[in-house]
């Protein structure tokens, strides 16, 4: 009797899984997609705000506990961001013509465009006699220089840690930058104000998404197979032209230190891991938030598994693989790229890249079972 209960229960199991993939549709992947998007850019708000109060907390106060808790933010809110970057790079709310996505995430940055740095105390914009308001750093960002950059994560990041001139810790700002040092009023006026501005461009976003709104949501949940081209094309450009390009190949390339993605709180080898995480939580169609709450529906997975299993499972494994090998990066990331081609931290880092390329391909490879010709993976 026992062995005939089981035998009904793994039936009903196979059954019940069966009738959940028949059930996949395109609709039903846009939906969750739409869903898991809004749900991310919420949490990437809410930690961003938590870490404007923790901000403004140490600006009100400045001292080395306040600072290390601003900074413990920054790292935090960083996690949920990361993971929305999954999200971009097909002309969505984030990075369309009119998009803030320069304004929040641009990099490198060329930290005396800002604010004084080792042999150049009259550096930058705190230094000079600019105005600190929003219009000004808004028509400054990337003026002159992609380098030229004014906003978003990686100012506030500067102006928490400073420069990283350390081979093994990141960036040793003193608080008394925002108390005794030349101009530390106005450094402080400056990090509030990029705070706000980030909020408010994070905001403007989120909203975007908001369920049963006129917004760029609702048109995307109309857009059928034009909408999945588009999940598509963020996974495979995030996978192959900017993360195991831009962010890690070119810093394997020149060993330089400017080239990481977080280069004064020594967080790159996180960027990575997010980044890599929220790829694989659009393709699975699952995200753990902030909460704990997990969010699971359709996929894209099941979708191509519906015309493929192969292919499916095969950039399953792939992107398991790629966080698996991130999180094997070791920080900090800086010191994990110099060194010749067999060096410990290059193969780690190495292995990373190779991983994102496999997936790379086999996600062309599923874009194809659905019809998708002509994936761009370039970022």
């Amino acid at each position: 009797m026992k062995k005939l209960c089981l035998a009904l229960v793994s039936a009903g199991v196979l059954w019940a899984s069966a009738v959940s993939a028949a059930e996949v549709t395109t609709q039903s992947v846009i939906n969750q997609y739409a869903i898991q998007v809004a749900a991310g850019y919420q949490d990437s708000l809410s930690s961003a705000r938590e870490m404007q109060a923790k901000i403004d907390a140490f600006l009100a106060n400045p001292s080395a506990d306040t600072q290390k808790a601003a900074q413990a933010a920054w790292l935090e809110a960083r996690e949920w961001y990361g993971q929305t970057e999954a999200f971009r790079f097909y002309g969505g709310p984030i990075d369309s013509e009119t998009g803030p996505e320069g304004f929040i995430n641009a990099w490198p940055l060329d930290e005396a465009y800002i604010d004084s740095v080792k042999g150049k105390a009259k550096a930058g914009i705190i230094n000079s006699k600019t105005p600190i308001t929003e219009a000004k750093l808004r028509s400054l960002n990337e003026r002159g220089g992609e380098e030229n950059i004014a906003t978003g994560w990686h100012a506030i990041e500067f102006l928490l840690w400073g420069q990283d001139l350390s081979r093994d810790s990141a960036g040793q700002r003193p608080f008394t930058d925002y108390i005794t040092a030349p101009n530390a009023k106005r450094r402080g006026e400056y990090l509030k104000l990029v705070t706000q501005m980030l909020i408010d461009d994070l905001a403007s976003v989120e909203k975007e998404w908001q369920p049963n709104q006129k917004n760029f949501r609702a048109q995307f949940e109309q857009g059928g197979n034009d909408s999945i081209k588009k999940i598509f094309t963020s996974l495979g450009t995030l996978s192959r032209g900017e993360l195991a390009g831009e962010r890690i190949e070119v810093a394997l390339d020149t060993q330089n230190q400017e080239d990481e993605h977080s280069c004064f709180s020594d967080n790159t080898h996180r960027d990575i891991v997010a980044n890599a995480k929220g790829i694989q939580n659009v393709w699975e169609g699952r995200f753990v938030r902030r909460s704990g709450e997990v969010i699971e529906g359709a996929s894209l997975k099941a979708l191509v598994a519906q015309k493929n299993t192969d292919v499916a499972d095969a950039v399953s494994r792939d992107m398991a693989t790629s966080v698996q090998a991130a999180e094997a990066i070791q920080a900090p990331f800086d010191r994990e790229i110099v060194g010749k081609k067999d060096a410990p931290g290059r193969k780690r880092v190495q292995a990373v890249v190779e991983s994102l390329k496999n997936q790379t391909k086999n996600l062309v490879n599923a874009a194809k079972e659905l019809g998708i010709k002509r994936l761009n993976t370039s970022a």
